[in-house]
């Protein structure tokens, strides 16, 4: 009995969050695009999907049957719904511009007239500082995986490369062997929208990532293994999540206590950077950034350590 309540129950959720067929064809158009055309990130393809599919929902029960019919007074009603209001700023910020992307796909493709969100003005985002590591914290998470077992070979070579080169997780997921430019001490990237870029890679990166080839890798090598540098234990490349998890392994083992994730080592590969007195445009390039405005949040990060520093040090601060 109770189980046929619980599939009525399920049922009813299905049917809250379906699409009408007109929708649902629409936003797998626009998704196709996405990937194919514009070359976006499965992650992003999949943030824009939820989005949308929220959007679409809320158009259809305020009884729209077709997207030309959706207004700027619909698009406007969505991003005020109480649902919206509980998002942080930098969410609604991201599903406005699914929107837009969304409406602006439908006009060029001669589908709709206008862009009913064309007008709409982004959410302020407020700006927050990310959580950066310090040399310290770095070495005892770096000093954390052993060199005999292939396991944390490859963890070892995992953290070095994201402390040594600031890539994002899904650049780490997605090296193959041949990106590895080890005579010239370099690595070739490729990051959101398929663009390429070489980036330096430090000794002790390349030194672990070598161990890791010859006495960590062959172990995880399978049929689906292709050429990618990084192989889980199911011998083939690895997940986000599974990134995700050597990285808070390893954190929680070295006992930093700070919220850390495989892209706090892309933070701190910059902050420590700037630190040293690094070009700005300099670590642009190399963190894959178009514009210089989006790094410039680590010279915000910079102050920030010196302010600490004077109010550790300064006499009159004791």
């Amino acid at each position: 009995m109770t189980r046929g309540r619980n599939t009525k129950k399920a049922s009813r959720v299905h049917s809250a969050r379906s699409l009408p067929p007109q929708f649902a064809r629409a936003l797998q158009g626009f998704l196709d695009y996405l990937r194919l055309a514009s070359g976006r990130t499965d992650g992003t393809c999949e943030a824009y999907r939820r989005d949308l599919q929220s959007y679409l929902i809320f158009a259809r029960d305020r009884q729209i049957k077709r997207i030309k019919e959706i207004t700027p007074e619909t698009v406007g009603a969505f991003m005020t719904s109480p649902a919206m209001q509980k998002k942080k700023s930098c969410s609604a910020a991201r599903c406005l511009s699914a929107i837009k992307s969304f409406h602006r796909f439908r006009v060029m493709t001669g589908r709709s007239p206008d862009n009913p969100a064309r007008l709409l003005p982004a959410p302020r985002l407020g700006r927050t500082l990310p959580v950066v590591l310090t040399v310290e914290e770095v070495n005892r998470i770096l000093a954390g995986p052993a060199r005999c077992v292939p396991q944390e070979r490859r963890d070892r070579a995992i953290l070095e490369i994201l402390y040594s080169a600031g890539l994002r997780i899904s650049e780490v997921a997605g090296l193959r062997v041949p990106d590895l430019l080890f005579s010239e001490q370099l690595v070739r990237v490729w990051g959101k929208g398929a663009r390429e870029r070489i980036v330096p890679l430090g000794r002790s990166a390349i030194e672990a990532v070598e161990i890791y080839l010859t006495e960590g890798r062959p172990r995880y090598v399978g049929p689906r293994s292709v050429d990618f540098v990084f192989l889980s234990a199911h011998k083939r490349g690895f997940s986000r999540m599974g990134l995700w998890k050597v990285v808070h392994r390893w954190v929680r083992s070295a006992g930093v206590e700070k919220k850390v994730t495989p892209h706090t080592f892309r933070h701190t590969f910059a902050t420590h950077l700037l630190e040293g007195g690094a070009d700005l445009r300099a670590v642009q390039a190399m963190l894959g950034h178009e514009s210089v405005s989006t790094t410039q949040i680590y010279t915000h990060l910079d102050r920030q350590y010196l302010r600490e520093v004077h109010r550790s040090y300064h006499p009159l601060e004791q």
